[in-house]
């Protein structure tokens, strides 16, 4: 893309990234990047300033809120030099890459690689048919997701409390946290009725039932074991908590089916207790095992908080928009069992024949794939597209308490991977 841009230095070595909450980067509403000049008279790192001042290029990248400093190319400084304050150039810059899990968490690879190791064996279960289910569900394509946010937070954290390594607490606090999620996965297809999992059979369909709910109840205990053996009483209290979460929201959805005046806010939480709080605990308890300030604690909470939404909001847009081998699991399939999600929600305001259609429980041939389509096409997919970018933004600022490193760029990063899968 061809972009154009003023008072042009090219001379720093470094790409290097610094928040300066200008109007220009409000939202991330894109991957676009733009050239121009920074609103803010000032950007600064350390002793390093940018802006303001003749001579100073800044990048504007509204997916991340913040600016750019641009590194020094030879063939760049050539065609740049002699450009005085009021002159104007057009430089060719390539769109970002869209950004991969492996990129996200190559900084914590060798982490995630003894967290692998260690996770059959801390499940501890002397039965075979429980050890059976365990490999299943921890070897069905996992991205490891929360233990790598964990990790992720706790070197971010470190690092501003000045720990040269991770604690064995961080390192068993993102075992706990695989083992509550996995727990829980276990528990939802069952409830949900589900027959995969990640493009596989669910625990549930290989063992049965009984099995299934034992197990992920022996998960759940053995996790509370090794959570009291932590002996920090913060943090025993603040994943505690989301075992409770994970029940009341089972029961708020359940409870709501099929209910088409369930409100946003109803939806919102409902959301965090079933996805965002295990996030938000994650998040904070890495912080405080980093014995970081309490305020910084919190704002790592706030972001798990944040992200945590953000991507249950983007998993229910995709329910709508990705096929059923794409999700690894029936496409609208919360839709089908009634679950009323933010793009339906808002489709809703839009369409009064989608009440009449989903308060008849799909009684109607044809019903469930014309609902379907009305979410799509009455402004539901892009109203929660907006909810989700909000969420993300609000994440991306509780970040601005952190240092400037490669695994504070890789929790933003995260953000953005979240919003590229609606992209």
């Amino acid at each position: 893309m061809m972009m154009s841009c003023r008072n042009i230095d090219l001379g720093t070595s470094v790409l290097d990234l610094m928040p300066c909450g200008c109007s220009s980067t409000s939202s991330p509403t894109s991957r676009r990047i733009l050239f121009g000049n920074c609103s803010k008279t000032v950007c600064r790192i350390g002793t390093r300033s940018y802006g303001g001042g003749a001579g100073n290029l800044v990048l504007l990248r509204r997916d991340l809120g913040s600016c750019r400093a641009i590194p020094a190319k030879p063939k760049e400084n050539t065609l740049v030099n002699g450009l005085g304050q009021d002159k104007r150039v057009m430089l060719n810059i390539e769109t970002p890459k869209p950004i991969s899990l492996e990129s996200l968490f190559e900084v914590v690879t060798d982490d995630l690689q003894r967290l692998n190791d260690n996770l059959l064996s801390i499940v501890g279960a002397e039965n075979p048919v429980l050890i059976s289910a365990a490999e299943q569900i921890f070897g069905a394509g996992g991205k490891r997701m929360r233990p790598g946010l964990v990790f992720l937070v706790s070197r971010a954290t470190a690092e501003l409390a000045g720990l040269k390594e991770l604690t064995v607490e961080h390192r068993r606090l993102a075992e706990i946290i695989e083992m509550i999620h996995t727990a829980s996965l276990i528990h939802d297809d069952v409830l949900d009725e589900s027959d995969m999992r990640r493009g596989k059979e669910t625990v549930h369909q290989l063992f049965g039932t009984r099995v299934a709910v034992l197990a992920g109840d022996f998960m759940f205990a053995q996790a509370s074991w090794y959570l009291a053996n932590l002996e920090n009483l913060e943090v025993i209290k603040l994943i505690s908590q989301v075992i409770k979460d994970f029940a009341s929201g089972e029961i708020k959805q359940a409870s709501s089916l099929f209910d088409c005046d369930v409100k946003l806010d109803d939806y919102l939480l409902k959301s965090y207790y079933k996805t965002a709080s295990l996030v938000a605990a994650s998040t904070k308890g890495a912080a405080i095992f980093s014995k970081v300030e309490r305020e910084v604690a919190e704002q790592m909470y706030q972001f798990g908080k944040n992200l945590g939404l953000s991507f249950q909001v983007v998993d229910d847009i995709l329910d709508f928009t990705q096929s059923t081998e794409q999700l690894g699991k029936p496409a609208a399939n919360d839709l089908a069992k009634g679950n009323i999600t933010a793009p339906v929600i808002f489709a809703l305001e839009n369409e009064p024949r989608l009440r009449e259609i989903i308060e008849s429980e799909f009684c109607e041939p044809g019903s469930l794939e014309e609902a379907i389509e009305m979410v799509r096409n009455r402004g539901g997919i892009k109203r929660a597209q907006e909810l989700a970018k909000e969420k993300a933004e609000f994440a991306l600022k509780n970040l601005n308490c952190l240092p400037r490193s490669g695994f504070r760029s890789s929790l933003e990063d995260m953000v953005m991977f979240n919003l590229e899968r609606i992209d």
